[in-house]
């Protein structure tokens, strides 16, 4: 086990930090420190996405509902461009454009309502659209609230996007070294499920690489809870990182 006393680590010295905060009950959770690719780059592929709120020039738009959407195929491009221009993103996926055109009148007010209020009336998945989440993020307050059909995909989008991160890290590596590595160590979904019921309170993951003794990346976990708002995490990161963690995971190659 790694001697976390050796060495006070500053924010800097760590790879990546994310915020989840999970509502089990109405099945969203708040994430600050998550992107747009990260979140779609983790869940993907997606379906097609159709826009509550946003306007996008090169997608197309629903008679039905009055609303523009993106085409599964032209979603890489979406996500570029709303990288880009850093507006909020307030969005439904759904399976095929046809089954937009069997929206009541009520539905497409429920759409409505959660791309203006940015929070819906009743439970936001619907069985004509066959969605998987809900994506309500704001630059603001730099956090991102995503509703989850399956909440067992939160495991997998957090896996996700540090093993990401881990193998952006690698490739690094490699081409500086020369060194082809043919193990790269990541985490796993069976790992991240023993974080399941600290995510309810919320935590804020943090993960660095160390080299000696041998290669480890290693994720700390410190539970947070309402000490913050999300967006003043960030603020006061060193702050935080200055506690003991509750958890930590490491893995090895």
């Amino acid at each position: 086990m790694i001697d976390l006393a050796k060495k006070m680590r500053a924010a800097d010295d760590f790879l990546h930090h994310l915020y989840v905060h999970m509502n089990e009950l109405n099945q969203f959770v708040i994430f600050s420190g998550l992107t747009f690719r990260e979140f779609v780059s983790a869940v993907g592929p997606l379906q097609n996405i159709l826009l509550l709120k946003n306007e996008y020039e090169d997608g197309s738009f629903n008679m039905h509902t009055r609303l523009e959407f993106v085409e599964e195929k032209g979603i890489p491009k979406f996500v570029k461009k709303a990288m880009d221009s850093k507006k909020d993103l307030c969005w439904i996926d759904f399976s095929d454009e046809r089954k937009l055109n069997l929206l009541t009148p009520q539905e497409q007010a429920e759409l409505l309502y959660i791309g203006h209020k940015k929070e819906p009336i009743r439970s936001p998945f619907y069985h004509q659209l066959q969605n998987k989440y809900v994506y309500l993020s704001s630059e603001e307050d730099k956090i991102s609230k995503v509703y989850f059909r399956d909440l067992t995909d939160v495991e997998k989008l957090v896996t996700q996007v540090f093993n990401g991160i881990i193998q952006e890290k690698e490739r690094l590596t490699t081409f500086w070294r020369r060194k082809v590595s043919n193990l790269t160590p990541l985490f796993t979904e069976e790992m991240m499920q023993n974080f399941h019921e600290d995510i309810k309170d919320g935590v804020l993951f943090s993960m660095y690489k160390i080299e000696k003794p041998r290669l480890a990346y290693v994720i700390e976990l410190r539970n947070i809870s309402d000490e913050y708002f999300p967006d003043e995490i960030w603020d006061d990161l060193n702050a935080i990182l200055k506690k003991k963690p509750d958890k930590v995971l490491e893995i090895h190659k």
